[in-house]
C-alpha cells in the first residue's frame, strides 16, 4: 500500500493535468463559493455537501476530493451558506439544521451543474457528511435523473425525514464503528429506503474519522462506489 506521501505525490501529479479554480454559483439573490477540480478524461462530477458548521475548507472532505481526482472524477467543494449566514449559525448553529435550505442549495447547484459547458455531460454524485448527508440525500430524491450516486460520510441520513422514501440513486452510508449513535440513526434512515442501500462501518473509528488509515478506508470506499456507480 502506498503511503499518504507517495498518494499526495501521485494526485500532485495528477493535478498538473486538471483544470481547476474558483468558482460562483448563483443561488436565488446570492452566490455560493466553491472549488471546482476538473481532471483530464473526468468520468464523473461528486459534489461536495458539508454539514454541522463546516465548509468548503474542510480538511477531512477535501482529503476525500483529491482522492477522487486521482481515480478521474471531478470535484466541486462549495460553501452551502453565504459568509453572513456562516456567521449568524456560527452563534445559533440553526442553519445547519435547515435541511429544506441546505437540499433546495444543492439543487440549485445541482440544476447549474447541468448549464455548465465544462460539466453538462458528467453523471453527478453527492458527497454528504454530517448534516450536509441528510441535504444531499433530499436534493438526491428532488433531482432523481440527475443524480446517479450518493456517499454519505458519518451522516445524519436520517435527517432527510420523509424524502427518505422517494431516493432513487444507489447510496453508501459509512460511519465509524464507535459512532454508535449515528450508526442507530443510518439503520433507521435504512429502513425507510427503497433505494440501493448499504452501510459500511469502519472498525475502531468516531465520528469524524481521526484515527490512523480511518480517512484513507472513507476515501477508498467512496471512490469505488462512485466509479460502480457515475
Amino acid at each position: 500500500m502506498k503511503t499518504p506521501l507517495e498518494r499526495g505525490a501521485g494526485i500532485q501529479e495528477r493535478s498538473r493535468r486538471a483544470r481547476a479554480g474558483p468558482v460562483q454559483v448563483p443561488v436565488g439573490g446570492d452566490r455560493l463559493s466553491g472549488d471546482l477540480v476538473v481532471p483530464a478524461s473526468a468520468r464523473g462530477l461528486v459534489l461536495f455537501a458539508h454539514g454541522s458548521g463546516s465548509s468548503r475548507l474542510s480538511p477531512r472532505n477535501r482529503f476525500v476530493a483529491r482522492d477522487l481526482e486521482r481515480r478521474a472524477l471531478a470535484t466541486l467543494l462549495i460553501d452551502l451558506l453565504t459568509p453572513l449566514e456562516e456567521a449568524i449559525d456560527d452563534r445559533t448553529a440553526e442553519l445547519r439544521f435547515d435541511i429544506g435550505m441546505l437540499a433546495h442549495r444543492l439543487v440549485s447547484i445541482v440544476d447549474w451543474v447541468k448549464t455548465h459547458d465544462q460539466l453538462a455531460a458528467l453523471p453527478v454524485g453527492l458527497f454528504g457528511a454530517s448534516t450536509g448527508a441528510g441535504a444531499a440525500l433530499a436534493a438526491a430524491a428532488s433531482r432523481p435523473l440527475e443524480v446517479a450516486a450518493v456517499v454519505s460520510r458519518g451522516g445524519r441520513a436520517d435527517l432527510a425525514g420523509e424524502a427518505l422514501g422517494r431516493v432513487r440513486a444507489p447510496t453508501l452510508l459509512i460511519v465509524g464503528g464507535l459512532d454508535a449513535p449515528v450508526i442507530d440513526m443510518n439503520r433507521s434512515a435504512m429502513r425507510r429506503m427503497t433505494a440501493e442501500v448499504r452501510l459500511e462501518i469502519v472498525p475502531g473509528a468516531t465520528h469524524l474519522f481521526p484515527e490512523t488509515g480511518a480517512l484513507e478506508r472513507v476515501a477508498d470506499l467512496a471512490g469505488n462506489w462512485f466509479i460502480d456507480h457515475l
